[in-house]
């Protein structure tokens, strides 16, 4: 296991900083909650004008939560849109109007005037016009991202960050409606929220990492933990594509289809593999950690899941390399920036067209307070294995361990497995961000391909023992116990 820690101390002058243990060393982190509120004005020292350019999932939930937390100040929230823009009339449905100056245009009427520029329109519209922003944004001004892909962008173009002006990042740990979701329900429950990182890229004026700090406070998360730019864009790009969508989806097409040729109906089988991730695994693990999963079966069911875990994890692991290798080379984000061309002349097909998905999740979900569904041991051990590949990929990579199990663990289990168990996990392929929904369509079939192929019939073998003795005394249950405790403080609501 060779993960590093972002050891190297920083400081802030308005909040305060607690040192966490991980396996190998120290974090420093920010423990949120709304007690911090009143520190806002004071850490957005130089901010009078925050400009959100965008209103997609994130865009929408981070401007309502940055106005609801900053009320009691002086700072004003605003919206930048594009021209004729189709969002403009649910912006004005949550309050934000041309009228009051906090709609405009995303150019001369937000960047310009703002002192803090956050973007987050689609990645690859902002790797389009991000030079139009630049060109626009007032001397001084903080550029904010919520993701990474910009840097690695200009890498490969051989771009720049604009000169004399701030630039941080604060990436909240789910997606857009959890922020928003969750941030309501911490109005009965101090803390509730979704865990973010936060990166300091360029900082001129020595207020970076308060004004980050602020930004992720305002947002409502309970936990926020250092990264660097290129660190999070790596592990976000490779998460959205293995074990937070792309590898779920070809998991749950695998399996149905095998338990469908084992003689099960159509209903069984879609509890034995969508619900049983999305139900009483997810629980388990958001609960106790991953090795209570293994813990709660019997022993035929320890056998089967023993066998099924090391059967996975090579293949797995293979995978999840090869979509950091082509993350971290440019490759991935090249051809999101490609589908954006191609996607401009006709729409992206949907994928929730196959059988599971017609066949049987309305009759599931409709029977689920008639009865407790137990874990699967088949498809716990194919989930967890692949959750555990992509942790060890990111630890031999050297990132820190607090964005390895939010990325790997906190963020599937307490944000997107849940919204998936409210609608499946077809309907959340098809309805997330484009770069997410491009990567779970270019790499689910390639994980279902290894679990049809490779995995399932080398479960038939005895186990591994030496690679369950690994799981067993993995550094992944420390860092996972440690992180959990500043973990979302309610389970999300999903209507």
């Amino acid at each position: 296991m060779t993960s590093t820690t972002h050891t190297a101390p920083y400081t802030s002058t308005v909040f305060p900083l607690e040192t966490m243990d991980v396996p190998g060393g120290t974090e420093t982190i920010l423990r949120g909650g709304r007690h911090l509120f009143p520190l806002l004005a004071t850490a957005f020292a130089g901010v009078r004008r925050i400009g959100v350019i965008g209103w997609g999932p994130q865009g929408r939930a981070q401007a309502q939560n940055l106005r609801d937390s900053l009320a009691d100040t002086d700072i004003r929230v605003a919206v930048g849109l594009r021209p004729h823009s189709a969002s403009a009339a649910d912006a004005r449905a949550h309050g934000f109007t041309e009228e009051d100056g906090t709609l405009g245009d995303w150019l001369a009427g937000t960047a310009a005037s703002s002192d803090l520029v956050i973007l987050l329109i689609a990645d690859a519209a902002l790797a389009a016009h991000h030079q139009e922003i630049f060109a626009a944004l007032r001397p001084g001004a903080t550029v904010g991202l919520s993701h990474g892909f910009l840097l690695g962008h200009l890498r490969e173009t051989g771009g720049e960050f604009p000169a004399g002006h701030g630039v941080i990042a604060v990436c909240p740990k789910g997606m857009g409606d959890s922020v928003r979701r969750l941030y309501q329900q911490g109005a009965q429950i101090n803390g509730a929220g979704i865990n973010s990182s936060f990166a300091v890229h360029a900082d001129p004026d020595g207020r970076a990492t308060d004004r980050a700090l602020a930004w992720s406070v305002a947002l409502g998360s309970p936990y926020t933990f250092r990264t660097t730019l290129e660190s999070e864009y790596r592990s976000d790009i490779v998460g959205e594509r293995a074990v937070l969508l792309g590898a779920v989806h070809g998991i749950v097409e695998s399996l149905y289809g095998r338990f469908r040729l084992a003689g099960d109906d159509a209903v069984t089988a879609y509890e034995r593999s969508c619900e049983n991730i999305t139900g009483p695994i997810t629980r388990t693990i958001s609960r106790d950690g991953l090795r209570a999963v293994r813990e709660g079966l019997d022993v035929s069911g320890r056998d089967v899941f023993d066998r099924v875990y090391t059967a996975t994890y090579g293949p797995a692991r293979e995978i999840v390399a090869e979509i950091y290798d082509e993350v971290a080379d440019g490759t991935e984000l090249r051809s999101v920036v490609l589908a954006e061309r191609r996607l401009g002349a006709r729409p992206m097909s949907r994928i929730g067209g196959s059988p599971m998905w017609s066949a049987a999740g309305d009759e599931v979900r409709a029977r689920r307070d008639r009865r407790a569904l137990p874990v699967d041991p088949f498809t716990a051990g194919v989930f967890i294995a692949t959750m555990t590949a992509q942790i060890d990929e990111f630890a031999e990579r050297g990132h820190p361990w607090s964005e390895i199990v939010n990325e790997s663990v906190i963020e599937a289990v307490d944000s997107l497995l849940p919204y998936m168990h409210a609608r499946d996990v077809a309907y959340m392929v098809d309805n997330c961000s484009r770069t997410a929904r491009l990567g779970a369509r270019r790499w689910g079939p390639r994980f279902q391909a290894a679990y049809e192929q490779i995995a399932y019939p080398a479960a038939e073998h005895p186990a591994d023992e030496a690679l369950l003795t690994a799981f067993d005394t993995h550094p992944a249950h420390e860092a996972l116990t440690t992180a959990a405790k500043l973990r979302p403080s309610v389970d999300i609501s999903v209507a």
